[in-house]
């Protein structure tokens, strides 16, 4: 039997990992040394644990530079380089709205520079390849700050550079393209974006994400504005390098991150993609699904919320594709009327606690020991 386990973290108890290995054990207890090819993959949806997610079997080296914070102070910044010339890099690392006291949070003086120096730093190091996660940003300047830290030249109408922050899209009137644009547009970018707002408007960045940014009511309409108009220099720019150039303001996670998702399609070509989606490309678990026989999924908890698209539901849609029988183990399993619905698994089992209470259960040796235990007493299905 071929079976590939994909379980996510149990927030506060397992690591995607612990979990994982926990299901193998009993699995190995319940078949009694019989033949059988047990592959334990981490899985991650963007947020905690993703980064050992998509690090795991791989060489890496943490790197930490100094850079330029969303304030304009220097700070040290860290990402990822992996031994297959990948960085994975964190926006909130250089760009992050914990890094900004709440008395200085202002979008219109923030700026996406340090994560341009990250990303230079990067390439300067060999990256050819690149995971971003725009999550958590204390910034609304669409990107601009970026662009500059990569070369590009983005003036006003009098041939000055703009300044930091969403007060640069006000005065932004042309782009002159990077020294190293050709180096940059060799490289490919995936960002893990789980949003799908447009650039302006109603659902965009500046009335929906800036409020909590520090941004005032007068604020979000002037930068909704200031964004527009620097969208049109940005489409502007595109179009006269290519004619056929498929994204706009209005495509859908352009305005993730205060705009910087915008910024990433049309100058760099970076392509959107949910952390699930991401984390499932870069460990290739959809070829280990199609060479397996059943597949094991399980989170802390699974309820109604759960098949709306969190990562056991994705991996489990993905093994149905492949006509695999899926089993999920939770900590707790709610609305078990609106999963049967869902039609997405062949079992579902909830972890017997022993007779624990729920902060017991939740130590890390106790989940451990019952997940395997209760894998053991279900297993075979």
């Amino acid at each position: 039997m071929n079976i590939t386990i994909a379980m996510d973290s149990f927030k506060g108890s397992m690591s995607s990992i612990e979990a994982g290995n926990a299901v193998k054990n009993g699995i190995f207890n319940a078949l009694n040394g019989l033949n059988h090819t047990i592959n334990v993959l981490p899985v991650a949806d963007g947020g905690e644990g993703t980064i050992d997610a998509l690090t795991y079997g791989k060489s890496f080296e943490k790197r930490t530079i100094n850079v330029t914070g969303p304030t304009g102070e220097k700070i040290d910044a860290s990402y990822i380089l992996t031994d297959d010339n990948m960085a994975i890099i964190e926006m909130a690392e250089a760009a992050g709205l914990p890094l900004v006291s709440k008395e200085l949070r202002n979008p219109l003086n923030t700026t996406t520079f340090g994560v341009g120096e990250l990303i230079k730093d990067a390439i300067n190091n060999g990256c050819k390849h690149f995971i971003i996660g725009i999550g958590g940003s204390a910034t609304n300047d669409c990107g601009i700050g970026m662009l500059q830290a990569l070369g590009y030249k983005i003036t006003d109408k009098n041939g000055n550079d703009v300044p930091f922050g969403a007060k640069g899209l006000e005065v932004a009137a042309s782009i002159i393209d990077s020294p190293i644009s050709s180096t940059l547009l060799s490289c490919d970018f995936t960002i893990a974006c789980d949003v799908d707002n447009p650039l302006t408007g109603e659902r965009g960045c500046s009335h929906v994400f800036s409020p909590q940014k520090g941004a005032t009511p007068e604020m979000v309409r002037l930068m909704d504005g200031w964004m527009d108009a620097f969208a049109s220099v940005v489409e502007h720019f595109c179009k006269e390098k290519d004619a056929k150039f498929p994204f706009n303001r209005t495509t859908p996670g352009s305005g993730a991150a205060g705009g910087i998702g915008f910024a990433f399609l049309m100058m760099l070509h970076g392509k959107l993609m949910s952390g699930a989606q991401i984390v499932i490309k870069e460990t290739k678990l959809e070829e280990h699904i199609q060479a397996s026989d059943m597949v094991i999924v399980g989170e802390g908890k699974l309820d109604a919320q759960s098949t709306m698209g969190k990562i056991p539901v994705t991996i489990a849609k993905l093994a149905r594709k492949y006509g695999k029988k899926v089993i999920a183990y939770a900590g707790l399993v709610e609305d078990k009327s609106a999963i049967e619905k869902a039609n997405i698994f062949d079992g579902v089992f909830e972890i017997d606690r022993k007779g624990m209470s729920l902060d017991e259960a939740m130590i890390t040796k106790n989940s451990v020991s019952n997940l395997t235990q209760t894998v053991e007493k279900t297993f075979p299905i």
